[in-house]
């Protein structure tokens, strides 16, 4: 497994963060611009990669106030998992935690690493900004 893992620090405590993430319908404000055609309820969604195929992903797992596990609801190019983790600093403050887990063959490790490590930075410095 490749994994790439990003965390911010968010002013908010960590019951808000957490709801904000166990509820897919937020995921979109999380997403970069090359994602299109979204849709989604508060256990799946599904949308467009720019220049790739379309994914439906679901919350597989959520334990309140900790964390929400996030896998393909259908088939994929490679299998992932992205779980988001809060944890609860004091003084209101939370700590978010993304962690994306794929199995990447050599191949796909060279080209995706980038785009992956970029996505989970994106959405980690986006839920900064939106909750």
């Amino acid at each position: 497994m490749t994994v790439f893992e990003s965390k911010v620090r968010i002013n908010k405590p960590v019951s808000t963060v957490y709801t904000f993430l166990s509820d897919f319908n937020n995921h979109k404000q999380l997403m970069p611009d090359s994602i299109s055609s979204w849709t989604s309820d508060t256990d799946t969604a599904s949308f467009t990669v720019q220049n790739m195929a379309k994914l439906v992903l679901k919350i597989s797992n959520r334990i309140e106030n900790s964390s929400v596990i996030i896998v393909p609801a259908a088939d994929v190019p490679f299998n992932v998992e992205k779980r988001w983790v809060t944890v609860d600093l004091g003084d209101g403050t939370t700590e978010a935690v993304l962690t994306l887990s794929a199995e990447l063959n050599m191949m796909m490790k060279m080209m995706a690493s980038g785009p992956l490590q970029k996505l989970v930075d994106h959405q980690t410095a986006n839920l900064a900004k939106v909750v």
